[in-house]
């Protein structure tokens, strides 16, 4: 990965302290905009502990993504979001973080991120969002996929320098990455 590729890695990693301040509204998109209510959505009072993504995550996906993991564990709080999880890095390709979060999918939709679309994925609900703003916003994606007392989250950076994956939109890559790993969470997570 290029150095470029490692700064934009790690700026995808503080993604999450920008979701808790918003960054602005967006213009476009398919997300259904919440319905006004007297509350705001608020976050779960801890990340999901029912799934631990540096673990249960399948050496198959692993595999076939070829991810490696470059954090052991990655438990981070910023603003009263936590995450917990790992992250992965496919040679000459993007990074990734895999967390669970108390972020919820709707607060996640209630921050009107760039290019927010709706989706479900082995009959979860789901979003995909852009978090990372400026010249590079098509290079980030995140998706959430939603678990009991919050979502489990994947934050996608792929540089078009990355020459294995480049070409591929970073939204396109999370969400594939998503179906395979959706499967391995358990159905009362």
């Amino acid at each position: 990965m290029t150095s470029r590729g490692t700064t934009l890695l790690g700026a995808a990693f503080a993604i999450g302290a920008v979701l808790v301040s918003g960054c602005g509204s967006s213009t476009g998109g398919d997300a259904t905009p919440a319905t006004a209510t007297s509350a705001e959505p608020s976050l779960a009072a801890d990340a999901p502990r029912s799934y631990d993504p540096c673990k249960d995550v399948p050496q198959s996906v692993l595999a076939s993504e070829k991810l490696r993991q470059t954090r052991v564990s990655n438990d981070d709080t910023s603003a009263g979001v936590k995450w917990r999880g790992c992250a992965y890095i496919r040679p000459d390709g993007y990074g990734t973080s895999i967390r669970t979060t108390n972020l919820t999918i709707d607060l996640v939709r209630s921050r009107n991120f760039p290019e927010a679309s709706e989706f479900s994925v082995g009959g979860r609900r789901a979003i995909s969002t852009r978090q990372f703003d400026g010249p590079f916003i098509k290079e980030a994606c995140t998706v959430d996929i939603e678990m009991k007392g919050g979502s489990l989250e994947i934050n996608l950076n792929n540089p078009p320098s990355n020459r294995d994956t480049g070409s591929t939109d970073s939204c396109v890559l999370a969400r594939g990455l998503a179906e395979k790993v959706v499967p391995s969470l358990p159905a009362t997570a």
